[in-house]
C-alpha cells in the first residue's frame, strides 16, 4: 500500500468519527441510580423546587421550607437598574458585580471577545433578561429565618466599588444578614490576585435562645446560550451544558439541548456542579469539606418564556448553631476560563474534565498529555505555533525507525515497478492472477506492501487529539503564530497553510509509486491532495500547521531515502 492510500484512509475515518461525534454529541449515558432522592415541592414559577431533606442521625430535623423562588423568572427591573445592595468589584483579572446573594456580572479582563483593538472583556455572568446568567447561594432554615439568594444579604461597608490595589493580593468583600431570633450571618467573597476561584464564606453566630438548623444551597442559572453552530466552528464541538461530580457517581454533563430529557435528582458526597461553554466555565467547589453530602438537582424553567437551566447543589445536613455558639459553611466559586494549571491547582476531584479533550477516556488522556508536551514547549520557545512545530519534529524523532522502513519499502516498490507493469500486461484482466503474481514477488524480493500505512496510522491518535486541544484549550485561543496567522485555534484567513498541504500533498503523491493501480485509480489518487486541500481550509490553522510540518518532513525524509537506496545509473558504454 502506499502512502497516498494511507491520505485516503485517514480521510475517510477523519471525517466519519467527526461526523459521528456531531451526531452523537447529544447522546449523554444516563446518570448513576441515586442513593437517595430529593423531596420536590412547586414554586411559585412552576420550576421544581427541592425541599431541605431531613437530618441523618437519630434526632430527625423539622420538614424545612422550600428553597424561595429558585429557577424562576427574574423581572427586568433587576437589570436595570442595578440593585441598591449591589457592590462592583475589580481585581487584576476579574470585574464583578455582587448583591450578596448571587454574582450578577462576571467580565474576564484578560480575555476580550475578539482580537480586534478596544474589544470588550468576555462576559461570562450576566444579569440582563435576554443573557442571564448568575452563580447563586442561599439558606433554607428548619426552624427560623435565614437569607436566600434573592433577599436578606446586605453590605457591611458603604463602598459600593471595591478595587484590588497595587501590591494587595487579597479582597474581602463583605455582607451580612441578620435575623429577628438573633441569629446572624456573615458572608465574605474572597479574591485573589491573578485567581478566578473566589471563596465564599458564611460565618454563622446565634446570639438567641434557641438552636438554629440551617440548610446551605448553591447554583447555576442561565439563560439559553448563544452558540454558533455549524461543521466549521469550533463551538460546535465544545459542550454547551451541565456537568456535576460526586465521589460515587463520577464525572456526568448533559448539554442544554438534552434538559427537556427530564429533571435530575441525586445524591452524592464530594460534589461540584458547573456549567462550561467553548474555552470558559463556571462551577461551585468544596471547599475543604469534599466528604459533605450534597443532593444535585438540574431542572428547567420555562415561566419567563425562553427556558432558564438550573444545576443545584443543597447540603444533606443542616449546620446546626447551639445558642452562643458559632458555625461556618465555604465553597468556592470559580468563574472564568479553562486554564489547566489553575484547575489542577484547586485540588479537586474530577475537575480536569470540564477540559473536554474527548469523552474517550483513551483520546481524553492523549490530549492531555499532548498539550503537557505543548506547554513545555511554549515555555521553552515562547510561541505556540512554534510549540506546535517542536510538537511534530518530536513525533517524527519517535517514528523516525518506522518512516525509516516505510521509505525502504518505498524504494523497493520504485525500483520494482517495471516487473509488476510486466505482470499486469501479461495477466491482462486477470486481476486475481495479477495480484498473486505480485504478492510472491513482494514475498520474494521482501518487499512489505502495507509499510506505509503504520506511520501514519499511528499519527492519527495524534491528530485527531491535537484537534481536540486546539478547539479546547483557551491558553491557544487568539495565540498568533507568524505573519498572517494571528489566532491558532481559528481557520488560516489567507489559505496559505492549505495551499501549502496540497503542495506537499502532490510532491509526495509524485514520489509515491502508484503500483498495481488502474489509470481510474491513479486518477483518484491525484484528486486527493485538492480534496484534503479543501478539508484543510475549515480545520483550525494551528491544525493545519501541524499537518503541514509533518508532511514537509515526511517529503524531505523520502526524497532522501529514495535517492539513497534508488538503483545506481547504468554503466556508460
Amino acid at each position: 500500500m502506499n502512502q497516498t492510500r494511507t491520505f485516503l484512509i485517514l480521510a475517510w475515518l477523519m471525517v466519519a468519527v467527526l461526523l459521528w461525534m456531531e451526531w452523537n454529541k447529544e447522546q449523554v449515558a444516563p446518570p448513576a441510580e441515586p442513593a437517595t432522592t430529593v423531596d420536590v415541592a412547586p414554586g411559585h414559577d412552576g420550576a421544581a423546587i427541592p425541599s431541605a431533606p431531613a437530618a441523618t442521625g437519630s434526632a430527625a430535623v423539622p420538614a424545612a421550607p422550600a428553597v424561595p423562588p429558585v429557577p424562576g423568572a427574574i423581572p427586568e427591573s433587576r437589570a436595570t437598574p442595578v440593585p441598591a445592595s449591589a457592590v462592583t468589584v475589580e481585581t487584576d483579572v476579574l470585574r464583578l458585580l455582587i448583591d450578596g446573594g448571587s454574582v450578577l456580572r462576571a467580565e474576564l479582563l484578560r480575555y476580550p471577545q475578539s482580537r480586534e483593538d478596544g474589544s470588550l472583556p468576555v462576559q461570562l455572568f450576566d444579569d440582563t433578561p435576554a443573557h442571564f446568567y448568575a452563580a447563586q447561594s442561599g439558606w433554607v432554615s428548619a426552624g427560623g429565618g435565614a437569607p436566600n439568594h434573592e433577599r436578606g444579604f446586605v453590605p457591611e461597608t458603604a463602598e459600593r466599588t471595591l478595587t484590588l490595589a497595587p501590591g494587595q493580593d487579597e479582597l474581602v468583600v463583605p455582607f451580612v444578614w441578620q435575623g429577628a431570633d438573633g441569629v446572624s450571618i456573615r458572608r465574605s467573597y474572597v479574591l485573589a490576585r491573578g485567581q478566578y476561584a473566589i471563596t465564599v464564606r458564611d460565618d454563622i453566630a446565634n446570639a438567641g435562645a434557641q438552636s438554629w438548623q440551617g440548610f446551605v444551597y448553591r447554583q447555576l442559572l442561565r439563560g439559553t446560550p448563544n452558540v454558533k453552530r455549524g461543521m466549521t466552528n469550533p463551538e460546535s464541538f465544545s459542550l454547551t451544558g451541565a456537568t456535576w461530580y460526586g465521589a460515587d457517581s463520577g464525572y456526568s454533563r448533559r448539554w442544554f439541548s438534552d434538559y427537556d430529557d427530564g429533571a435530575i435528582k441525586a445524591s452524592d458526597s464530594g460534589t461540584w456542579i458547573a456549567f462550561v461553554q467553548h474555552h470558559f466555565f463556571s462551577a461551585w467547589l468544596p471547599d475543604g469539606q469534599g466528604g459533605a453530602k450534597n443532593e444535585i438537582a438540574l431542572d428547567t424553567d420555562t415561566s419567563a418564556g425562553a427556558p432558564r437551566y438550573l444545576i443545584r447543589e443543597m447540603a444533606s445536613t443542616p449546620v446546626v448553631v447551639a445558642p452562643g455558639q458559632q458555625a461556618s459553611a465555604s465553597a468556592r466559586l470559580w468563574v472564568g476560563p479553562k486554564l489547566v494549571e489553575q484547575i489542577k491547582a484547586q485540588h479537586v476531584a474530577g475537575l480536569d474534565r470540564v477540559v473536554d479533550y474527548s469523552r474517550f477516556s483513551l483520546m481524553a488522556w492523549l490530549g492531555e498529555g499532548l498539550f503537557w508536551v505543548l506547554a513545555k514547549l511554549h515555555g521553552l520557545l515562547g510561541n505556540w505555533g512554534w510549540a506546535i512545530v517542536g510538537l511534530v519534529v518530536l513525533v517524527k524523532i519517535l517514528l523516525f525507525p518506522l518512516a525509516t522502513a516505510q521509505y525502504k519499502s518505498m524504494a523497493k516498490m520504485r525500483r520494482f515497478q517495471p516487473r509488476i507493469q510486466q505482470l499486469k500486461e501479461r495477466y491482462g484482466d486477470d486481476k486475481q492472477k495479477f495480484q498473486v503474481a505480485m504478492m510472491e514477488l513482494y514475498k520474494k524480493e521482501k518487499i512489505n506492501p502495507v509499510g506505509g500505512c503504520l506511520p501514519v496510522l499511528l499519527q492519527m491518535p495524534i491528530f485527531f487529539a491535537l484537534y481536540w486541544v486546539l478547539l479546547e484549550s483557551v491558553e491557544l485561543r487568539h495565540a498568533p503564530w507568524i505573519g498572517w496567522i494571528q489566532d491558532l485555534t481559528a481557520r488560516d484567513p489567507w489559505f496559505i497553510l492549505p495551499v501549502i498541504n496540497m503542495a506537499v500533498m502532490w510532491a509526495t503523491q509524485k514520489l509515491s509509486p502508484m503500483v498495481g493501480m488502474d489509470p481510474m485509480q491513479q486518477r483518484m489518487m491525484q484528486m486527493m491532495p485538492l480534496v484534503f486541500g479543501v478539508m484543510m481550509v475549515f480545520f483550525p490553522a494551528g491544525l493545519v500547521l501541524y499537518w503541514v510540518t509533518n508532511g514537509g518532513l515526511g517529503l524531505l525524509q523520502q526524497w532522501y531515502m529514495l535517492k539513497k537506496y534508488a538503483d545506481p545509473p547504468p554503466a556508460k558504454a
